[in-house]
C-alpha cells in the first residue's frame, strides 16, 4: 500500500479543484511532491509540469498522467443572479441535477447548487425530454440579483467544480471526484520516486499533463518538447465488476485486480509484452485490456507525436467515470506505480522496439 505521505499527496491532488485550463493549483502540488527526488522540475508554456530523473540517460521515457478534471465554466449571469454554464469535458446531464458545486472566483470559491425545475411542475411532454444544459443553472443563494453575484466576485469565464473530497470506503477503496485522472498524475509521480532508487539508465520524465479532457492537448505539446523514444500514459479505465456492465462489450477489469495493461493498436506490441513480463517477474498484480484502435487517452496523442514513439498505456480500473463519486482500489494504483518503476529501470539503449 502507498505510504502515508503518498496518500496525503493523493488527497491534495483530488481535493484541489483544477478543471481543464485551470490546472495551476494542482501543478503546484505536483512540483512540491517531486522536487525532493527529481533532478529537474519545470512547467511549460501550456501548463504541463515535467519532472525528470537522470536527464542525460538513454532512452528518453515519458510517463504521462493528466492532472485536469471535468467541470463547468460560467458563460452568462442572469438579471436574477443565476449562473448559466457550459461543460468542460464530457458529462452525463442526468448526473448534474441537484449537485453541490463551487464557483471559483479570483478571490474565493463560492458554494452553490445546480438547479432545475422540479419534476412536480413539469408538463407531461417536459417529463419525457432529456435534461438540456440550458435548462440548468447554478444557484448561489443570491437575493440581490446579478449585482450581488458580481459583487461577490463572479465573472463570466470562472470555472465550476463539484464539491466533493476523498472518502474511504470498505477495504482499500476510495471515492472522490476527479480520480479521473488525478490518480494517473499520482502514479507517474510515485513511479518517478521509486525508479530513482533503482538508478535507471534511461532518462525518465514524469509529466502531469493538462487539458486532456478537452482534446489531449497537453500530451501533444509535452511529447513534442521532450521528444521521447518511449511514452507510457497512465489513465483510468472502466471497471466491469458492477451491475449492468457487459463483459461481451469491454474487457474484464476488476477493482483490486491490479494495474491494467493495454494490448492493441495504441500500444507497441513489444512494449506491452515488456510490461507484462516485468509484472510477472516482479509479481506485480496486473490485468489485460484490449482496444482495436486509438484510445481516448494521452497515449493516443503521444503515439503520433513527431515521427511517432513507442507507446504504452497503463490503467487504473475505476467505477462511475465522470461522476462526483468515482471509485478505485488503492492497491491498483500502487501496482501501476511499481510496474512503471520496474519497467523504466529495465529500459536501455540496446533495446530494439522495431515492430
Amino acid at each position: 500500500m502507498p505510504s502515508d505521505s503518498a496518500l496525503a499527496f493523493l488527497r491534495r491532488l483530488v481535493e484541489t479543484p483544477s478543471p481543464s485550463g485551470f490546472e495551476g493549483p494542482n501543478a503546484a502540488h505536483f512540483r512540491e511532491y517531486v522536487a525532493p527526488f527529481a533532478d529537474e522540475v519545470r512547467t511549460d508554456a501550456l501548463g504541463n509540469t515535467l519532472a525528470v530523473v537522470n536527464p542525460e540517460g538513454a532512452p528518453r521515457v515519458m510517463l504521462a498522467g493528466h492532472i485536469d478534471e471535468i467541470g463547468f465554466i460560467v458563460h452568462y449571469i442572469s438579471d436574477e443572479g443565476y449562473c448559466y454554464f457550459q461543460t468542460i469535458g464530457g458529462h452525463d446531464n442526468v448526473v448534474l441535477v441537484g449537485q453541490r458545486v463551487e464557483v471559483h472566483t479570483a478571490n474565493r470559491p463560492l458554494p452553490g447548487v445546480i438547479g432545475k425545475k422540479p419534476i412536480h411542475l413539469l408538463d407531461a411532454d417536459e417529463r419525457d425530454k432529456k435534461v438540456e444544459m440550458h435548462d440548468l443553472w447554478v444557484d448561489l443563494g443570491a437575493t440581490g440579483g446579478r449585482a450581488e453575484v458580481e459583487a461577490a466576485g463572479v465573472r463570466v469565464g470562472d470555472p465550476i467544480t463539484y464539491t466533493y473530497g476523498m472518502t474511504n470506503l470498505l477495504g482499500d477503496r476510495v471515492t472522490a471526484r476527479a480520480l479521473d485522472n488525478r490518480i494517473g498524475a499520482w502514479v507517474v509521480a510515485e513511479a518517478l520516486r521509486r525508479v530513482k532508487e533503482r538508478q535507471p539508465r534511461a532518462a525518465v520524465f514524469a509529466v502531469a499533463t493538462v487539458q486532456e479532457e478537452i482534446g489531449l492537448r497537453g500530451a501533444r505539446t509535452a511529447s513534442f518538447g521532450i521528444d521521447p523514444q518511449i511514452g507510457i500514459a497512465v489513465d483510468v479505465t472502466f471497471a466491469t465488476d458492477f451491475p449492468s456492465m457487459d463483459k461481451r462489450k469491454v474487457s474484464e477489469l476488476k477493482l483490486g485486480g491490479g494495474a491494467g495493461i493495454l494490448r492493441g493498436a495504441n500500444a507497441n506490441r513489444k512494449l506491452a509484452d515488456r510490461l507484462v513480463a516485468v509484472a510477472e517477474r516482479e509479481r506485480i498484480a496486473h490485468q489485460l485490456q484490449a482496444a482495436p484502435g486509438g484510445t481516448g487517452t494521452d497515449a493516443n496523442a503521444m503515439q503520433i507525436s513527431r515521427a511517432g514513439m513507442i507507446t504504452g498505456l497503463v490503467e487504473v480500473p475505476l467505477r462511475y467515470m465522470h461522476t462526483p463519486c468515482e471509485v478505485i482500489s488503492l492497491s491498483d494504483a500502487d501496482a501501476a506505480a511499481e510496474l512503471l518503476a520496474a519497467a523504466c529501470a529495465s529500459f536501455g539503449p540496446e533495446d530494439n522496439w522495431t515492430p
